[in-house]
């Protein structure tokens, strides 16, 4: 699978989510969730290296008051972590990552949320698909293009 996300999107809103991203349709694949408690961020290259990403102190604050307890983040933006206020550096367990692999045994480690049934995939419907206009998200760099409504 590849997925590529357009070029047109503000720059701070994607390169970040990379590996959250790989993270969910790895859960998809594998039928099981990542706990409700992890959060990561962190851009991703197309061999599964997890690049530095900014705003590391917005989003350690934003787990925090989102009451996660585990955040997964590029292992070369371990120096931000200076930033950040010692209560957040003390509720927050931070994993540090150089791979996509590494990602994935942080999410998957057994602390995810459990569940007895596999995820119901959804499987489309030909009339209904026919229906749905085609998006296209092609780009030489990854920048998704999902973002809040600006107000």
């Amino acid at each position: 699978m590849h997925l590529h996300v357009p070029a047109g999107a503000v720059p701070k809103d994607g390169p970040s989510a990379g590996i959250t991203m790989a993270t969910a349709i790895a859960s998809l694949v594998r039928q099981q969730p990542v706990s409700e408690e992890v959060g990561m961020t962190g851009e991703i290259t197309l061999t599964g290296q997890v690049l530095p990403i900014g705003g590391i102190r917005e989003k350690s604050l934003a787990a925090q008051r989102a009451g996660l307890k585990r955040v997964i983040m590029p292992r070369e933006n371990e120096p931000d972590l200076a930033e950040l206020p010692p209560e957040t550096k003390r509720e927050l367990e931070f994993v540090l990552v150089d791979s996509i692999e590494e990602v994935f045994a942080a999410a998957f480690d057994g602390n995810g949320a459990t569940q007895t049934e596999p995820v119901p995939v959804p499987v489309p419907v030909k009339e209904k698909a026919a229906a749905q206009p085609s998006v296209n998200v092609a780009s030489s760099r990854s920048h998704a293009a999902v973002s809040p409504p600006r107000s």
